[in-house]
């Protein structure tokens, strides 16, 4: 069910790409009193709101209290529809809500890159790093860079959360970082838009003309807490696509120091999932050397428990927290940062260092 109410523009908090953020006050509905929120607005679905306009939103991520996404979502501007765009591209995302997309896919017949896509039959060794986690796109680019600073590297976006990309901040940031983003499947706003992970990958080797390749899901991981429950099993499918293509799947770790959780704290039983139970391929597995103290016991005897299908290699993180305080990304996974969860970002980042040494070893 969605939670609909009118509201009123009051102020433009900002922007970046493909969105405005807005200042809103939302109208009583149902005996509650009316009240300020922030919103969002995707330009490219509902137009640029100005102050004053009456927007409908969808207010779920506020009743529900959710961090990431935790906004009133503009559905329309009623008194000020945008023009009708007509564009190329009959490929449907997010379909059969009310708000589908029509988007131009990579490999559709009316795309400028068909030709290369379609010549395209495999990955031709190309590494593939896969996480679990949006928060590790950041640090893994760091680790490329660190090591292969002119290394072009394809994000692919799964819909695993959000759907539009236009929402993710550090993609707008790191695009310095990145020869382009792919989103996959049901999400949508990439630079290229791919069908699944397959084309996805085909793509970023076709058109994006990458040297590594990262897929990992968009902000908003869903978890429910059970064994099977979480959204971040699409990574352990992304190893197997990669392999698939003949890529070099790695594996990155979710490791955590400061994760209250215990499902959680060492490698997370996302990882241990993922590449223990959904990947059926093999991965190099990239062990940064730099584990706590207080980590080392729990995570030698998980990674004892992955296949040996599995290729586990010790990563040195020298020089890699340096290279982390220098993006233009504000680094937090769970509300966390480097001073509370120093690990999570530099396994994330061994993770990137891995695969641009296995570009050096070519």
């Amino acid at each position: 069910m969605i939670r609909w109410r009118y509201g009123t523009v009051t102020g433009i908090r900002g922007a970046w790409n493909g969105c405005t953020e807005l200042e809103v006050t939302v109208e009583a509905r149902q005996g509650e009193d009316s009240y300020q929120a922030k919103g969002l607005a995707y330009n490219d679905m509902v137009g640029i709101p100005q102050v004053g306009d009456r927007l409908l939103l969808n207010c779920n991520a506020l009743s529900k209290g959710l961090g990431t996404g935790g906004y009133a979502l503009v559905v329309a501007i009623p008194d000020r529809l945008p023009d009708d765009v007509d564009r190329p591209g009959h490929i449907v995302k997010a379909r059969y809500t009310p708000l589908q997309s029509m988007r131009l896919g990579v490999d559709e017949d009316d795309s400028p890159w068909r030709e290369a896509v379609e010549a395209t039959r495999d990955l031709a060794g190309m590494p593939v790093i896969t996480a679990d986690l949006h928060s590790a796109l950041a640090p893994i680019l760091a680790g490329i860079h660190f090591s292969r600073p002119t290394a072009k590297v394809a994000y692919i976006m799964t819909d695993g959360g959000s759907l539009p990309a236009w929402f993710s901040k550090a993609l707008d940031q790191l695009s310095d970082y990145l020869c382009g983003t792919i989103t996959a499947g049901q999400c949508f706003g990439g630079q290229w838009e791919a069908t699944n992970v397959h084309n996805g990958l085909i793509a970023a080797k076709a058109v994006a003309d990458a040297d590594i390749a990262i897929v990992a899901q968009g902000p908003g991981n869903l978890g429910t807490g059970t064994i099977w429950g979480f959204s971040g099993t699409e990574t352990g499918e992304a190893v197997n696509a990669a392999s698939v293509l003949h890529g070099r799947p790695v594996a990155s770790l979710r490791i955590s120091e400061g994760d209250a959780r215990e499902r959680h704290w060492g490698i997370s039983h996302h990882s241990m999932t993922s590449y223990g139970k959904v990947a059926l391929a093999g991965a190099t597995v990239p062990v940064p050397r730099d584990i706590p103290a207080e980590l080392q016991s729990k995570v030698r005897d998980q990674l004892a428990q992955l296949p040996d299908r599995h290729r586990q290699v010790e990563v040195s993180c020298d020089g890699l927290e340096e290279e982390l305080k220098r993006l233009p990304v504000r680094l937090s996974t769970m509300g966390r940062g480097m001073d509370s969860d120093r690990i999570y970002f530099l396994a994330a980042a061994a993770a990137g260092r891995c695969a641009a040494d296995m570009l050096a070893d070519d």
